[in-house]
């Protein structure tokens, strides 16, 4: 697809070195600049502008807010995050500027679709993010300022900002007058969350920007359980549950022995005992016998003598 204007005509290649500040047209602009060599420009009412580069620690926290919007969208697949320097175009009231946010995200929802083969966006994203560079004031002013009031004419649904610094970390949403206000942030001190509105049930803890826990923390924290990893977690969970039910049937098992054994235990003593009534009936069954034949010799030999003396007189 051709993402260049019509009336887009080649010019002459930029020269080299920095060409920040050079007045060019819209359509040299996207001719000749949009994507050009190592140096990245925007384009602002016909100024070039190049885009300044983050220390590596204020990169540490973009990835790990990319990491974590991309966890989100695999969740919930409402919407394309877009980077690598895509830019859209802002008609605004007074000017027009090109602007390529260091990140950005269009919904599924969105009016104007994001074609897989597009190289800038030809509507206006739903989410811009920003990686602050403190390099110079001028830097600074650009994204907390001239963007951020661009974006919000533009009509930007909502605009983060990152960096490695608390201070420096912002998170707007946009109004019905078409100006930035702060999102509202929940919880207080380093528990403090913000949410976002274009993107429901995205939220981040805003101190985990300065020290980007890693997933397997985060999956397991309430902030972030919801959409990060879950699969994880629910598969720990059902191994989990799988080793207590491993554990339960275990037990059952031992109870159900040690209850065998009782009752082994206890038929024993019922044999014992009835060993020991028949043994005791035997016994007493053959005293009697012998009573009844020592009385049986007795008496005969009572009668014996009796006779024997009966011979005498």
């Amino acid at each position: 697809m051709n993402n260049l204007p019509a009336s887009a005509t080649p010019t002459a290649a930029p020269e080299a070195g920095s060409a920040d500040g050079r007045l060019v047209s819209e359509a040299e602009y996207w001719e000749d600049w949009y994507g050009a060599g190592d140096v990245s420009y925007e384009w602002n009412n016909g100024r070039l502008e190049e885009k300044p580069v983050s220390d590596f620690e204020t990169f540490q926290v973009y990835l790990w807010y990319l990491e974590l919007l991309r966890h989100y969208l695999r969740q919930q697949p409402i919407g394309e995050v877009v980077a690598l320097e895509m830019g859209f175009r802002l008609a605004l009231p007074t000017r027009t500027v090109i602007r390529k946010p260091d990140l950005a995200v269009v919904l599924a929802d969105n009016p104007v679709p994001l074609d897989l083969k597009d190289s800038s966006y030809h509507g206006v994203f739903d989410l811009c993010v920003e990686a602050l560079s403190t390099e110079k004031p001028a830097h600074v002013h650009r994204d907390l300022v001239v963007k951020k009031a661009e974006y919000a004419a533009g009509g930007v649904p909502e605009y983060h900002v990152l960096h490695r610094e608390h201070g420096n970390l912002a998170f707007y949403g946009l109004t019905p007058g078409r100006v930035y206000a702060p999102l509202p942030v929940h919880g207080s001190g380093d528990d403090r969350v913000v949410r976002s509105r274009v993107l429901p049930g995205f939220q981040l803890r805003i101190s985990d920007l300065i020290r980007r826990p890693n997933p397997d923390a985060m999956r397991r924290d309430p902030v972030y359980s919801g959409f990060v990893l879950p699969e994880w977690t629910r598969a720990e969970q059902a191994r989990e549950q799988a080793e207590r039910e491993r554990e339960q049937a275990q037990r059952e098992r031992e109870q159900a022995e040690r209850e065998r054994e009782q009752a082994e235990r206890e038929r024993n003593k019922v044999v014992r005992e009835r060993d020991t009534v028949v043994r005791e009936r035997d016994e007493a069954f053959a005293a009697r016998r012998r009573e009844a034949a020592a009385r049986a010799e007795a008496e005969t030999e009572l009668g014996r003598l009796r006779a024997a003396a009966d011979k005498r007189t």
